[in-house]
């Protein structure tokens, strides 16, 4: 069956969207069974797939599609004029479709109810702080190091999650459609659907702050160096 580079482009970014939820929706849910109650190793667990698996995800489907799995990185990249404004749409729209589909095949695998709803609180200054910080310091690493070290982006990228996940007082979504998934998930890593405009808010805003940044700090570094 043929497909156009677009198409496994669109496919590359619902599939590893899928995987990544899952992982994240999955992984939490093991983590919460087996960590007897202890959060500190619930997240541990958490951070420790999800780091993994953005890894694999990275280097597999980055040379397909970029590897963008999240709207905010999508939004940088038409911004900088990367991808086309239909490519976007059908990117973001991949991404949400995926990722929802990979949160309920993770209530599957575990046997819950496929539909939820989360009622996990996450409000607050800090926490939308901690979501601007955690979506700049991603886009930023992910500008950064397309720039400087291209071939290190895989390992960059899951290596500054999983810092993220410990250093920000919201866990780092970091990612509009997963925090629109993870509404979707009355689990460890869910939220509530009513705290989620906040954090996308939150999210978008510390995007565009590292793309300007980046701008400043990476794209005339061959002019200063030759």
């Amino acid at each position: 069956m043929k497909c156009s580079p677009n198409c496994r482009a669109i496919a590359a970014e619902a599939l590893g969207s899928a995987l990544l939820f899952a992982t994240v929706i999955g992984s939490g849910i093991m983590a919460e069974m087996l960590s007897g109650g202890n959060v500190a190793v619930a997240l541990l667990g958490n951070t420790l797939a999800t780091g993994a698996m953005l890894f694999v995800l990275i280097a597999m489907f980055g040379p397909v599609s970029g590897a963008h799995f999240n709207p905010a990185v999508t939004l940088v990249m038409r911004l900088r004029g990367e991808i086309r404004s239909d490519t976007a749409l059908a990117y973001v729209l991949a991404q949400l479709v995926g990722g929802i589909v990979g949160v309920w095949a993770a209530h599957l695998m575990f046997d819950m109810p496929i539909l939820q709803v989360s009622d996990k609180v996450r409000t607050g200054t800090g926490q939308w702080a901690g979501e601007a910080i955690a979506t700049f310091g991603l886009v930023l690493t992910i500008l950064g190091t397309a720039k400087m070290r291209p071939a290190c982006i895989p390992a960059s990228v899951a290596l500054y999650i999983t810092a993220a996940y410990w250093f920000t007082s919201s866990t780092s979504f970091a990612n509009p459609a997963i925090t629109v998934a993870r509404s979707m998930s009355d689990s460890f890593a869910g939220i509530a659907p009513l705290d989620v405009p906040a954090f996308i808010a939150a999210q978008l805003a510390g995007a565009v702050a590292a793309l300007l940044v980046a701008a400043v700090i990476f794209d005339d570094t061959s002019k200063d160096t030759a």
